[in-house]
C-alpha cells in the first residue's frame, strides 16, 4: 500500500508548473488570463504522476473562473487512490495586481479522506497553531475563544494577531476582535495565506471568517499535516447556493472538526509562491550563461512524516 506522502516531489512539481505559466502575468491586472494559463500548466503536469486521482473540489464554480473541476479524475490512473484540492492561483486579486500573498497550492491525502462539500462554495473558518489544539471551544464568543488562544500561546490578549479577510461580511467580527484588544492582520483576498501562517505561527496567531470552501479544504491539510487546530462550518453566501444547499440538505449549523475535514494524518500540502509572502518568495525570473531561467520557491507541509520541507528549484526555459 502506498503513500501519499511518497508522491510529494510530483506534486512539487505539478505546483512549480503551474506558477512558471503564469508568473509573467503578475502585475498585469489580467488575473482571469494568469488562471488560465495555471490551471492547463497544473492540469498537464498532473495528469504525468502515477496516482489514481480525484479532484474532489476545485476552484472555479464559486466565481466562474477557470478551474481543475470536482470530479475530474487525474493522475496516470494506475497507483494509489489520491484526493486532490486544488487553487490554482489562491488569491487572484492580489497576483494580478502584485501584491504580497498570493500562492499556486495544492493537497493531498489519501481516496475517500477528504470532507465532500457538494455545493456549497463558503466555509466559515477558524484556524489556530498546534499550541490550541484542543483548547478552544469553536461555539465560544470570540471574545472567549481569544481568552482561550491566549492561554495556549502563553500570551495576553492584546498581543494576539488575527488574519481576518478585509469584506464587508466580517465588519462586525473585526469590531468584537478589536474590542478585546486583539489586532487585526486584514488582507483583500488569499485566506489560505492566512490559515498557513496561523499553522505556522509565522505573523498570525489565528484566522477567523468566510471564505471559499476549496481553501478551507486545502488548509484543512496543512493544519492536520502540522498538528494545528481547525474548524469549519458551511455557509453559503449568494442566493442560488443558498437555494442548492437546502436541496442538499446541507447542515450549516454543525461544526466540521479538522479531522472531519481530512481524516488521514497521510496528507500534504503545497504552496508555490507567485508573489512574495509570509512564508514563500515570488517567481524569479533571469539569465545566466546558460540561457534563462526561472526559480520558484515551494512549502510542503507533509502529514505523513510530520516535517515542513521547503524546495526552491531553478529550471532554464
Amino acid at each position: 500500500m502506498g503513500s501519499v506522502s511518497n508522491l510529494k516531489i510530483d506534486l512539487v512539481e505539478v505546483c512549480e508548473a503551474a506558477a512558471r505559466a503564469c508568473a509573467p502575468f503578475v502585475g498585469s491586472g489580467q488575473k482571469d488570463e494568469g488562471d488560465g494559463l495555471a490551471v492547463d500548466a497544473m492540469r498537464t503536469r498532473i495528469n504525468e504522476v502515477k496516482m489514481n486521482g480525484m479532484i474532489v473540489i476545485g476552484e472555479g464554480a464559486k466565481d466562474e473562473a477557470p478551474a481543475l473541476y470536482d470530479n475530474e479524475k487525474v493522475g496516470t490512473g494506475k497507483g494509489i487512490g489520491v484526493d486532490i484540492a486544488v487553487d490554482p492561483i489562491e488569491g487572484t486579486n492580489l497576483f494580478a495586481k502584485d501584491m504580497p500573498g498570493s500562492i499556486v497550492t495544492l493537497a493531498a491525502a489519501p481516496e475517500g479522506a477528504m470532507f465532500r462539500p457538494g455545493s456549497c462554495f463558503y466555509m466559515d473558518k477558524q484556524v489556530y497553531p498546534k499550541a490550541a489544539r484542543g483548547q478552544i471551544d469553536p461555539e465560544a464568543p470570540i471574545a472567549d475563544r481569544l481568552n482561550q488562544l491566549a492561554k495556549s500561546l502563553d500570551k495576553s490578549v492584546s498581543e494576539l494577531k488575527i488574519f481576518i479577510l478585509d469584506k464587508p461580511r466580517h465588519q462586525q467580527m473585526m469590531q468584537e476582535v478589536y474590542a478585546t484588544g486583539a489586532k487585526v492582520r486584514l488582507a483583500t483576498d488569499g485566506d489560505v495565506n492566512g490559515a498557513i501562517q496561523a499553522v505556522l505561527n509565522m505573523g498570525s496567531d489565528a484566522l477567523f471568517g468566510i471564505g471559499g470552501t476549496p481553501e478551507g479544504i486545502v488548509t484543512a491539510c496543512a493544519a492536520r499535516a502540522m498538528g494545528a487546530e481547525m474548524f469549519g462550518r458551511m455557509a453559503p453566501q449568494k442566493d442560488f447556493e443558498i437555494k442548492l444547499c437546502e436541496e442538499e440538505g446541507v447542515d450549516t449549523k454543525h461544526i466540521l472538526t479538522r479531522d472531519e475535514l481530512v481524516t488521514s494524518d497521510d496528507c500534504l500540502f503545497i504552496a508555490t509562491g507567485l508573489t512574495s509572502g509570509a512564508y514563500v518568495h515570488h517567481v524569479k525570473a533571469g539569465h545566466d550563461a546558460f540561457g534563462k531561467f526561472m526559480t520558484t520557491d515551494t512549502v510542503v507541509l507533509d502529514g505523513g512524516i510530520g516535517n515542513i520541507r521547503h524546495v526552491m528549484t531553478t529550471l532554464h526555459v
